[in-house]
């Protein structure tokens, strides 16, 4: 079974958020509206604009398994450049948009530091939360550099259960695409095997580069980034511009102090078992010493 996955071109996102859309339906994940009264007799729920661009999911959550980022890039009137939508004295302005979601990182961190094996990989290499083993831990969340994964639910005493995308593993099982890239209108997200992804992916960079888009880059095709990104981006800027980290972190530095913790609990541990088998063993000795010497007096 080839390694399945996406391809994401962001020079081809228009922002419709059809692929926000089809993943709550398919998945059956609840609107997280606001309360916002929408009369003055009427109050309603509705989903405010956070401010920036025409986003109004903010980010990935327990609730959102994707998130379409508006990303507004222009120049101030001191020539410098400016990602804020609220600066007045803009020109030259231009959208950057992704969709963003799970990485499904060949080097999962999420997936080495999961205690209860909760975190799994598909036979499609993708990696897969099994909601009813989850123990509500977070390892996975600090685990995670790119903040995907997220708690929600009553579950393990109102801790809530890890959740993120799935890549449609029930959808992938019966040969079908995942609903997000069966809905979008313009083939920006691709799914496929990932070593036809990346030679598709290579082909549109030169192609790009050809038409004067020097700055057009792959990101997380190659191994450099978690042994490979089974979702990987073409984009048209620096990683950081999308909130993507340059070089993500490995799990070690990002769950050190539990590791330390509980490594050290371990050594402290051991050495009490240790003292406490020596002096039962002193003790016995002692013991058998002075049983020793009341037996010779005897005689």
């Amino acid at each position: 079974m080839p390694a399945m996955g996406f391809y994401t071109d962001t020079t081809v996102c228009i922002g419709c958020k059809a692929c926000q859309v089809a993943c709550h339906q398919w998945n059956d994940l609840p609107a997280d509206l606001a309360e916002q009264p929408t009369g003055p007799d009427q109050p309603g729920q509705t989903r405010p604009l956070t401010g920036m661009s025409y986003d109004n999911t903010g980010s990935l959550s327990d609730l959102n398994w994707r998130h379409v980022k508006f990303i507004e890039k222009s120049q101030a009137s001191d020539g410098t450049l400016s990602y804020q939508p609220t600066d007045a004295s803009r020109e030259n302005l231009q959208w950057l948009m992704m969709s963003d979601v799970c990485k499904h990182c060949v080097n999962a961190p999420c997936l080495d530091v999961c205690p209860t094996g909760a975190i799994m990989r598909t036979e499609f290499d993708s990696v897969y939360i099994q909601q009813n083993v989850c123990n509500g831990c977070r390892d996975c969340v600090s685990a995670c550099p790119f903040g995907v994964i997220h708690m929600g639910g009553p579950e393990n005493e109102g801790k809530g259960i890890a959740k993120k995308c799935t890549l449609c593993y029930d959808r992938m099982q019966h040969s079908l695409a995942p609903a997000c890239a069966q809905a979008c209108p313009t083939a920006s997200i691709q799914f496929g095997p990932i070593e036809e992804l990346k030679t598709r992916a290579e082909q549109r960079v030169n192609q790009l580069h050809s038409m004067g888009m020097s700055q057009a880059r792959l990101y997380g095709a190659d191994e450099k980034i978690l042994g490979g990104l089974n979702a990987f981006y073409l984009l048209m800027d620096e990683p950081e511009v999308y909130g993507l980290p340059s070089n993500p972190k490995v799990p070690s530095r990002n769950v050190l102090p539990t590791n330390l913790w509980s490594f050290g609990s371990a050594i402290l541990m051991g050495i009490a078992g240790l003292v406490s088998f020596r002096k039962r063993r002193m003790d016995s000795f002692a013991q058998g010493a002075a049983e020793q010497r009341r037996q010779e007096e005897v005689r």
